[in-house]
């Protein structure tokens, strides 16, 4: 899924949609370290994370880009594929595990819990970096709508400006509008047969 929409945002930007689609196979490898650390590879098995530290988590999660980055680096694979790799989550903060510590320990530094980048330097990495955090989101959706789809990708975009994640990256206001509604449009495509439609109910008398 993340393939597919970051080939069609790139292109609809006149990016590279090859590259994307290439490096987001890919943006991931470095989860097979650890597999059931992440949550897409339980399958039912108890959490790990339920017996470490909320810190120890994040430094597990954390190694994901460069690990993948070494693995790739070792089968000599190009560099625009590793950069994917190291640069898809930029210096964006582990929320989860970070207000989980912070519950018990108000001190706790944000640092910590931010991956130390860096941040995507291309509009293919940005692109991707959005279509992963779009990925996962609508995934934990049970009942996909239109609305929801659109405030969905509307609150990550959103975010990834405010957290001055695509500061380093080409992309422009314009091109970000036009991938925030091709990503919309393309998940609207994937999941039309489960998106419920608002149904009219018709007049008691009608006949």
């Amino acid at each position: 899924m993340v393939a597919n929409l970051s080939e069609t945002a790139c292109e609809a930007i006149g990016a590279n949609g090859l590259l994307a689609r290439v490096g987001s196979y890919y943006h991931d490898l470095g989860k097979t370290v650890r597999p059931l650390y992440f949550i897409e590879n339980q399958m039912g098995t108890k959490n790990p994370h339920d017996y470490i530290s909320p810190k120890q988590s994040a430094e597990i999660i954390i190694r994901h880009p460069y690990d993948g980055a070494e693995m790739l680096k070792r089968k000599k694979m190009p560099k625009e594929i590793i950069d994917i790799a190291t640069q898809h989550h930029g210096t964006t903060l582990l929320k989860y595990f970070y207000y989980k510590e912070k519950k018990s320990n108000p001190e706790v530094k944000e640092a910590l819990f931010r991956y130390p980048g860096p941040k995507p330097q291309t509009k293919e990495v940005a692109v991707i970096s959005i279509c992963d955090s779009v990925e996962a989101a609508v995934r934990s959706l049970e009942e996909p709508t239109e609305q929801k789809i659109d405030e969905i990708v509307a609150s990550i975009v959103t975010d990834r400006i405010q957290d001055h994640q695509l500061d380093d990256s080409p992309l422009s206001i314009r091109e970000l509008k036009i991938v925030r509604q091709t990503i919309c449009e393309t998940l609207k495509g994937i999941f039309h047969s489960r998106i419920k439609y608002p149904v009219k109910e018709r007049p008691k008398n009608a006949h």
